[in-house]
């Protein structure tokens, strides 16, 4: 399960009409906690379809279900989460888990960022795909959508429609698109 929602994380960046309501979450200019549940109500219906999909294709049991949302739902309010990992600790659960750095990374304002690191339990389909990035250094992430970046645009009002107008090319306010040199990837930047 988490492997298939792995490829629904990444449906909802390269689908456009899914990234619409996706961007919802992403818009958050400060990631913690809470940022886990900001959600578009359209997103989440996509979701239901994808996780009755996927409960019907590998027959997964009530119990089984349940442990793994449990699992599920802890691991995005924990990687979600602002805390700040020593290093070691850090190093440690990168090789298997997600952590709020490499999720941060997720959340950054370069698009080629926020395109990788799509796992939300282990880390492996994202090795396994070539799209773990853990070369940022956690004070080096601005996180949001480059052209959303004025918080008065992203009331709930605005948020509820954002889906409906007509999105923004990735770019600052100012025109310039957010860019930063990439380094080995799958290095953990300190």
């Amino acid at each position: 399960m988490d492997y298939a929602y792995w490829w629904w994380h990444w449906a909802n960046h390269m689908v456009p009409v899914f990234w619409r309501f996706h961007n919802v979450h992403h818009t958050d200019l400060d990631l913690d906690v809470s940022t886990a549940a900001r959600f578009h109500f359209g997103e989440m219906l996509f979701s239901v379809g994808f996780l009755s999909v996927a409960v019907v294709i590998f027959g997964i049991a009530p119990t089984l279900l349940l442990i793994f949302f449990i699992t599920f739902e802890a691991a995005t309010l924990f990687h979600h989460s602002n805390w700040r990992l020593p290093i070691q600790l850090e190093r440690g659960l990168n090789l298997i888990i997600v952590t709020p750095r490499m999720h941060g990374i997720h959340h950054s304002i370069v698009e080629r960022e926020t395109n990788s690191n799509w796992g939300t339990i282990f880390c492996w389909w994202d090795k396994l795909h070539r799209t773990l990035r853990r070369d940022v250094p956690q004070d080096a992430v601005t996180i949001g959508v480059a052209a959303y970046r004025d918080e008065h645009e992203l009331t709930l009002g605005h948020l509820f429609v954002l889906p409906f107008r007509k999105q923004r090319e990735w770019r600052l306010p100012s025109g310039e698109e957010p860019n930063r040199e990439s380094q080995p990837a799958e290095r953990l930047a300190e």
